[in-house]
């Protein structure tokens, strides 16, 4: 009897629907399964997992943004005291705009600030980032992404200005330290062809910040130039106030972050996160953290 019922055209008919359910339900899972990987597979393809679509940027193809920079720059870029960990303005940029893109951020010491840019153009980075200030010469050579100041030039001297120091025009006839390759090199160049012409500056040029800011507190020198924002950490950081700021602020230029100018994906990207971290408030959070509001770009 009960085999008999299997046979039976309602039954049939009842199982066919239960059938035909079935397998629209089946079809249902299958499609929502491929949909769902079609998103995953638009991530991945956009590129790190990031905000910004990477795809065809060369040089993030192994997922790490590999940044050149003079890491002794405090606070724009040094490193913690006693260890490798890199931090300041640049740093905090850096990573952020990294994580925009879904990409590891590697920070690489440069042999020489004065040859960061010859660096870069022979693709020994990916970016320079190291409180370069956009200048026409540079330009020449390699693309700027904007991203801090106007900065100006600070004149950092002994504690009690002793020699009196106003103006940018009374370093003439003096002798004025400045790390090797900045743009406060190129200035004082351009003050002994001009207002020094006469009486120039006795220029000493050093290798890193630090070191020429030590020159002045040893009184091998009598004064010091660095971006104004540098030049006041370093006033700040001095022990027993042995230095301090005498002028701020003259001739002053934005921070560039420098891209070959082959990579334009790269700085379509970088552009893009940068306009982001912006967008998102990160960047005034970062201002803010280093005590840098008044330098943030327009």
């Amino acid at each position: 009897m009960q085999l008999r019922s299997l046979k039976h055209p309602m039954f049939l008919l009842v199982a066919l629907f239960l059938a035909t359910a079935l397998a629209f339900a089946a079809c249902g899972d299958d499609d929502e399964e491929t949909t769902d990987g079609g998103e995953a597979t638009a991530t991945e393809d956009a590129g790190g997992g990031g905000e910004i679509d990477i795809s065809g940027v060369d040089e993030l193809e192994d997922g790490t943004l590999t940044i050149g920079s003079d890491i002794a720059y405090a606070p724009i870029e040094f490193y913690e005291e006693g260890t490798e960990n890199e931090m300041g303005l640049d740093v905090d940029i850096a990573r952020a705009m990294a994580e925009k893109l879904g990409v590891d951020v590697e920070f690489k010491q440069v042999a020489d600030f004065g040859g960061i840019v010859g660096d870069l153009t022979s693709s020994r980075y990916d970016i320079v980032m190291s409180a370069i200030s956009i200048t026409p010469e540079r330009e020449a050579e390699i693309d700027f992404i904007a991203y801090f100041g106007p900065v100006g030039t600070g004149i950092l001297v002994q504690a009690g200005n002793p020699e009196g120091f106003a103006s940018v025009e009374d370093l003439c006839g003096h002798p004025v330290a400045a790390q090797d390759g900045t743009y406060q090199i190129d200035q004082m160049d351009a003050l002994n062809e001009g207002a020094c012409t006469d009486n120039p500056i006795d220029i000493s040029a050093f290798p890193d910040n630090p070191t020429a800011v030590q020159e002045l507190i040893l009184g091998r020198v009598d004064a010091h130039l660095s971006d104004d924002p540098v030049a006041a950490y370093s006033a700040l950081q001095s022990e027993d106030n042995l230095v301090e700021l005498a002028v701020p602020g003259f001739e002053a230029a934005e921070y560039g972050i420098g891209v070959r100018k082959d990579s334009t994906a790269l700085n379509a990207a970088l552009t893009a996160a940068f306009e982001a971290i912006v967008a998102d408030g990160t960047y005034a959070e970062i201002l803010d953290k280093w005590g840098q509001t008044e330098f943030g770009i327009e």
